[in-house]
């Protein structure tokens, strides 16, 4: 771990002390170098991020009091990330670290007890038309929320669906394609084929592969805010994203698809191995100022209850159930941002045991320099059916280079 640390921190003060007589360095938040080969074979652009974020949180007594009060101070993200092109411009690449505990934890005889530090690794390649074919860990199509980067939240972080409900990273291939099927109306198609287990993982693949497709229409053509929290482009014209994706997982082995804990078997000399289908439908507006994202999920499993060999329960189980959440905001002209969302949780409590939940959620942020330099705050108010209802309160600050 120390040796990883030190060869992190040569290489960084490598970097650093090589440009730093550089003068035309890049205007900030479009990163630290942009780096061009001499025969322009090659580009990499390095840039690098930081969230710092303080929590607060107290449960409601039935006096309508709080009592128990907790707080968490912490450095909530910390990216390195690379970007540009190799011997062509049709062959591009992303690589992003991800150096806080949060982004490193995880870790498991399945990652080789190491910390998962490679968020993204991959390559795409435009090999004809409007085609790209992706090979690498990345992030699967998956709901619009867990797509959006962590960099260009809406809120100070996502919903309880997505914690709930996402698909996140793995390690496979992707193809994807556009088409503008008549006057402005564009349809985007992704497909993915992946190992089923998640980021990082190092050891032999697990149960069967893991199956994603997603369908994206945008009826008034694409836009650059598709795919990024608040209207900061202040569309002129009202723009819409619809799209919707049936995940498979066959014979996963975590009980949140490709995400959760591993259920294991027989004091754990095995896995136990059923296959997981998530649904999302999801939806993107913006127009002047205003934005709106709201999702479906929806999970299911052959037999979500976990067995051993001989048929006795494990205590695991998948985690079954629908969430939906709304989410919408107004970008004020000093670029002050008010926000609110509602979220809803219904796992199948007679398989899970867990209530439903509520929550209701009251942000503010202030785009300094648009996502790249932020400070968000947001008051969460949890209702648990029939448990001990919880409010949150968040401060955020973002710093991107």
């Amino acid at each position: 771990m120390k040796l990883r640390i030190l060869t992190t921190s040569l290489f960084l003060f490598a970097i650093t002390s090589s440009f730093s007589q550089v003068t035309d360095a890049p205007a900030f938040g479009k990163g630290l170098f942009n780096l061009v080969g001499k025969d322009s074979t090659f580009t990499m652009k390095i840039a690098t991020r930081m969230q710092f974020l303080g929590v607060a949180s107290w449960q409601k007594e039935e006096g309508g009091g709080l009592i128990n009060p907790e707080s968490n101070y912490l450095v909530r993200r910390s990216r390195l990330k690379f970007d540009g092109f190799v011997y062509s411009p049709k062959l591009e690449y992303k690589l992003e670290l991800g150096l806080s505990n949060r982004d490193m934890s995880g870790g498991s005889e399945l990652t080789s007890g190491s910390p998962r530090y490679i968020m993204d690794a991959v390559v795409m390649w435009n090999f004809y038309e409007n085609f790209e074919l992706w090979v690498g860990q990345t992030k699967l199509p998956g709901n619009v929320e867990r797509v959006v980067s962590s960099a260009n939240l809406q809120l100070v972080d996502r919903s309880l669906v997505n914690s709930r409900f996402n698909i996140d990273r793995d390690m496979g291939i992707q193809l994807r394609h556009k088409t503008n099927l008549f006057g402005d109306v564009v349809m985007r198609e992704k497909f993915a084929i992946s190992q089923g287990e998640g980021r990082n993982v190092t050891g032999d693949n697990l149960g069967g592969y893991q199956y994603t497709s997603r369908l994206e229409l945008l009826p008034f053509g694409e836009f650059k805010g598709d795919y990024t929290g608040a209207d900061l482009e202040r569309e002129t014209s009202p723009k819409l994203m619809l799209a919707a994706t049936y995940d498979i997982n066959q014979d996963a082995v975590r009980n949140r698809s490709n995400q959760g804990s591993y259920m294991e078997i027989d004091n754990g000399t095995g896995f136990y191995e059923t296959t997981t289908k998530t649904l999302f439908v999801d939806a993107m507006f913006k127009y002047n100022g205003f934005s709106f994202m709201g999702e479906y999920a929806h999970r299911d499993a052959n037999d979500p209850l976990a067995k051993n060999s001989d048929g006795t329960l494990t205590g695991d189980e998948v985690q079954v159930g629908d969430g939906l959440n709304l989410q919408m905001g107004y970008l004020l002209k000093n670029d002050w941002e008010v926000s609110g969302r509602y979220t809803t949780i219904k796992l199948d409590e007679n398989i899970t045991g867990k209530s439903p939940e509520d929550q209701y959620t009251l942000g503010l942020s202030k785009y300094i320099v648009g996502h790249k330099l932020k400070v968000q705050t947001d008051i969460s108010y949890l209702n648990v059916d029939g448990g001990t209802d919880e409010v949150m309160y968040r401060l955020q600050l973002d710093v991107h280079f």
